[in-house]
C-alpha cells in the first residue's frame, strides 16, 4: 500500500485527528490536496504559525501565531460539509498542556461534525497522553517510482542515460527527499558529468547526510578492488540470493533475505565480506557503531537507535554492517545504566525479527560466548556461518590477491606456493601484514622485496592461532559441531 492509499484508508476509517511525521512538508501538502479532492471533492484548509489560515475565506490570516486559537476556530466552523484542516509544524506545540487539552476536547467535536484535522511535524513520537486520540502516520521518503519520475523530468532530452543507468541512479537516491533530489540533479547536470560520475557524486552526498547521524557511517560500495580469498560456501550462498531484491524475484514469490551472522577468528575476512557483498550487490553500506549511540540523557540512546533504523529503512535496499556484535549485545549485566542497554538491545532485536524492508544485515562476531541466545535463534538471521582460518588453497588465493594489489605487474614472480605452505595457522590479515613487513625491509635496503623477505616476516610473526590457542580450539570445535554452516 502506497502512502496516498494509506491516507485514504485512514480517513475513511473514521480517524478524525491525524498526525503525520515528515520533513517534506511541501510534498505532503501536494499529496493531501490530491487525496482530499478525490475523496470529498473539497479543498483543504491550511494553517501555519506565521501566516495563520491561508486557504479559508472566512478565517483568512486569522490565528496568526496562535495555535490554540487555530484549534478553537475549527469548532466554530458551521458548514456541515466534510472539511479537512491541515496544521503545519504542530509537533512544536503538542507538549503544551493547553494544546494537549484542546486536542482532547476537539476529538469529540470532530467525531460529531465529520471534520478532519491533520497535523504535521518532524517528531517521530507523540506525547503519551495524546496517543489514544491521535492516529500516527509516517510519510515515507520517495519510492523508486517517484524518483524515476523526477529523473525522467530532468533527463528526458538526454538520450545518453540508458535505462540501466537510471535504475542505478534511482538506487543511489534512496534515502533522499524529493527536494534534495531536485537540487542535486540540477547541480550535477549543470556540470555535464557522465552517468558514472553522477552516481559517485550522489553517493558522496549520501555520505554527508549519514555522517550527521550519531552511530552510523556510510561506505561507498563502488570499489572494484575488493576481493575475499576463500569462503566459497559463503560466496555461493550469497550468489544465489543476489537476485532476491529484484522485481522478478518478488513476482516469483521469493522472500527477501534478512541477513547473516559471521562468527570466526579475528582477521579471517568477516568485515571485508560485508564490504564485498555491498560492492557485488551494488547496494549502499552502512556501518553501525553502537558505542556512539549510548548517551547520558535518559531516552536519548533509544531515540538514536530508532533514528538509525529509520534511516536504514528509508535507504533500502541497503546493507547494515554490525562489526563485532559480540562486544555490543553481550549478556545483560548489572551496569547501573537504568536498563538503557537492555532497552536498546530489545529495540534492535525486535526490529531484526520483524523488519519487512529490504535491509540486509551482515553481523560479525569473534566469539559466541557473550552473545544472548535471542541473537542466535532462527528468524533474526537467515544463516550463521563459521569463518575458520584459511586452508592451504585459500592462503594461495589470499597471497595472490594482496600481491596483485601491491605489485600488479610482477606478483607472479613470488613463490606463493611456498609462502602458503609455511604460513599454516595464519589469518588473511596476518598474511597481508607479512607482505607489508617485507616491503618495509626491501624499501629500507633500497631494493625490491622478495619471497625471502616475506618468508622472514612470516617467521617473525606469532599468529593469533598460537597466542590464543585454547580459545581458538574451543571456537573451532563449536564451528565444526554441525550446528552452523562453514563459510
Amino acid at each position: 500500500m502506497n502512502f496516498e492509499q494509506k491516507i485514504k484508508t485512514t480517513l475513511i476509517s473514521n480517524n478524525f485527528l491525524i498526525y503525520i511525521s515528515t520533513e517534506e512538508e511541501e510534498r505532503l501538502e501536494y499529496i493531501l490536496k490530491h487525496t482530499i479532492n478525490q475523496l470529498f471533492q473539497e479543498k483543504i484548509y491550511l494553517w501555519n504559525f506565521i501566516d495563520g489560515y491561508t486557504d479559508n475565506p472566512n478565517y483568512i490570516s486569522q490565528c496568526i501565531q496562535n495555535p490554540l486559537e487555530a484549534l478553537h476556530t475549527i469548532t466554530k466552523y458551521k458548514n456541515k460539509k466534510t472539511k479537512v484542516f491541515f496544521l503545519k509544524d504542530f509537533h512544536i506545540f503538542l507538549k503544551d498542556i493547553g494544546i494537549s487539552r484542546k486536542l482532547k476536547n476537539l476529538y469529540q467535536h470532530l467525531n460529531k461534525s465529520n471534520q478532519y484535522v491533520i497535523l504535521s511535524g518532524t517528531e517521530i513520537t507523540l506525547p503519551i497522553e495524546l496517543k489514544e486520540y491521535i492516529t500516527y502516520l509516517q510519510m515515507p521518503l520517495p519510492n523508486k517510482k517517484e524518483v524515476l519520475i523526477e529523473l525522467n523530468r530532468f533527463l528526458y532530452k538526454n538520450i545518453t542515460y540508458e535505462s540501466n543507468y537510471k535504475e542505478t541512479i534511482c538506487m543511489a537516491y534512496t534515502g533522499f527527499s524529493i527536494n534534495k533530489i531536485r537540487k542535486s540533479l540540477s547541480k550535477l547536470l549543470l556540470n555535464n558529468l557522465s552517468p558514472n560520475q553522477i552516481i559517485e557524486k550522489i553517493l558522496q552526498e549520501k555520505e554527508q547526510i549519514v555522517q550527521k547521524t550519531e552511530g552510523l557511517k556510510f561506505y561507498s560500495s563502488r570499489n572494484n578492488r575488493l576481493e575475499v580469498g576463500g569462503l566459497e560456501n559463503l560466496k555461493n550462498w550469497l550468489k544465489i540470493r543476489n537476485l532476491a531484491f529484484t522485481t522478478k524475484a518478488h513476482t516469483y514469490g521469493i522472500k527477501r533475505p534478512k541477513g547473516i551472522l559471521l562468527v570466526g577468528i579475528q582477521g579471517t575476512g568477516k568485515s571485508l565480506s560485508a564490504k564485498t557483498i555491498a560492492n557485488q550487490w551494488n547496494m549502499p553500506l552502512f556501518r553501525l557503531d553502537i558505542s556512539k549511540i549510548f548517551a547520558g540523557i535518559l531516552g536519548e540512546s533509544e531515540n538514536r537507535i530508532e533514528k538509525i533504523i529509520n534511516i536504514c529503512e528509508k535507504s533500502c535496499p541497503c546493507i547494515l554492517w554490525i562489526d563485532e556484535i559480540d562486544k555490543i549485545f553481550n549478556e545483560y549485566d548489572n551496569n547501573n545504566d537504568s536498563g538503557t542497554k537492555q532497552r536498546v538491545t530489545n529495540i534492535f532485536l525486535t526490529w531484526l525479527s520483524e523488519k519487512k524492508q529490504e535491509v540486509f544485515i551482515v553481523a560479525t562476531a569473534n566469539t559466541i560466548n557473550q552473545l544472548p541466545i535471542e541473537i542466535l535463534r532462527k528468524g533474526r538471521f537467515d544463516e550463521i556461518f563459521f569463518v575458520d582460518l584459511p586452508n592451504f588453497k585459500e592462503r594461495l588465493k589470499i597471497f595472490q590477491i594482496h600481491l596483485k594489489i601491491f605489485r600488479p605487474m610482477t606478483w607472479n614472480k613470488y613463490n606463493i606456493y611456498y609462502l602458503s605452505k609455511i604460513s599454516k595457522g595464519f589469518s588473511g590479515a596476518e598474511i597481508e601484514q607479512s607482505i607489508i613487513d617485507a616491503m618495509y625491509v626491501g624499501f629500507y635496503n633500497n631494493r625490491e622485496f622478495t619471497t625471502i623477505d616475506i618468508r622472514n616476516a612470516i617467521h617473525r610473526i606469532v599468529p593469533l592461532s598460537i597466542i590464543e590457542q585454547q580459545k581458538i580450539l574451543h571456537l573451532r570445535k563449536w564451528g565444526y559441531s554441525g550446528k552452523i554452516k562453514i563459510a
